[in-house]
């Protein structure tokens, strides 16, 4: 009987477990709809920013200038910013771990760290690694929490403690796949690949984007909306960047708590037979010995 009695708290227990892992799942898989509408949703305008930034700096070499802009300007990489996004909380399968993984393979040398995350933080920290600042930006991501963080970053570059500004993140493919990336910000020297990339990314998504082939007129002169273009740019590659990163995170975590779900009740179904066996087998047993006693 105490077998059966070990049973049964295992089977409740598990159950428990399963209640559990099932809201998480559930809660996840609305926070996971609402981030992944925002990361979608953003794609075609980082696009287009980006091939207008691209177009302007064009226009800008055929006069025969050259861009004095900073962020056009590459130099010698003594240090390199790498602006991290990671998760707060865990139970989000090998995402944080993939990300950390690619960012020691990644990233040798002198480097300033920016997190947003305290997975993040935490990694940073216990390699021994330079944690500049760390930021924690809530569920909803809004555009004037990353405000202080998207400003400590470019003052680091503008400033020369950093020599280039990197964004290493859980890229956003679908529910099942997040990649790791470390996407090179600062300087701006290849828009051209960036472009396809993005192109690449919301293919499906939103063709009208990608066959913009409409003239740009500049209003006022290129040289002034490249004063105030490169910031605007970065400013919304870290906020897309953070939204995607949101969304794999919460699409991570369904996967991962739908899995352990599934596993809980397998094990209940498991428990459960070996529970019936043992009974069924103390009951046989306890026949037995009435039988035995009444032959007796």
């Amino acid at each position: 009987m105490a077998n059966l009695r070990d049973i049964r708290r295992r089977i409740k227990s598990v159950k428990n477990t399963r209640q559990i892992t099932r809201a998480m799942q559930l809660v996840s898989s609305s926070k996971m709809k609402r981030a992944q509408d925002s990361a979608i949703a953003g794609r075609p305008y980082s696009l287009i920013l980006a091939n207008m930034l691209n177009t302007v700096s064009n226009a800008y070499k055929i006069s025969g200038e050259t861009i004095e802009h900073p962020f056009f300007q590459a130099r010698e990489v003594k240090r390199r910013g790498i602006i991290m996004l990671s998760s707060d909380k865990g139970l989000c399968g090998p995402l944080n771990t993939n990300l950390f993984r690619l960012t020691t393979e990644e990233v040798k040398g002198d480097a300033s760290f920016f997190s947003v995350g305290k997975k993040g933080a935490q990694y940073i920290q216990r390699e021994g690694l330079d944690l500049e600042v760390a930021y924690e930006i809530s569920d909803k991501a809004e555009s004037n929490e990353v405000s202080p963080l998207v400003e400590a970053a470019i003052e680091s570059y503008k400033s020369g403690k950093v020599d280039t500004l990197e964004i290493a993140y859980p890229s956003f493919i679908n529910v099942l796949i997040q990649k790791p990336v470390i996407m090179p910000l600062l300087p701006i020297l290849d828009l051209e690949t960036l472009l396809e990339q993005l192109k690449n990314k919301i293919k499906g998504e939103s063709e009208l984007a990608i066959e913009d082939s409409r003239a740009i007129a500049f209003e006022p002169s290129p040289v002034e909306i490249l004063e105030q273009l490169p910031d605007l740019y970065v400013n919304f590659m870290i906020y897309q960047m953070i939204l995607e990163s949101r969304a794999s995170e919460y699409s991570a975590r369904m996967v991962a708590m739908k899995a352990a779900t599934d596993n809980a009740s397998k094990l209940v179904d498991s428990l459960t037979l070996d529970y019936n066996k043992a009974r069924q087998a103390a009951i046989t047993q306890e026949i037995l010995e009435i039988a035995a006693a009444s032959a007796a």
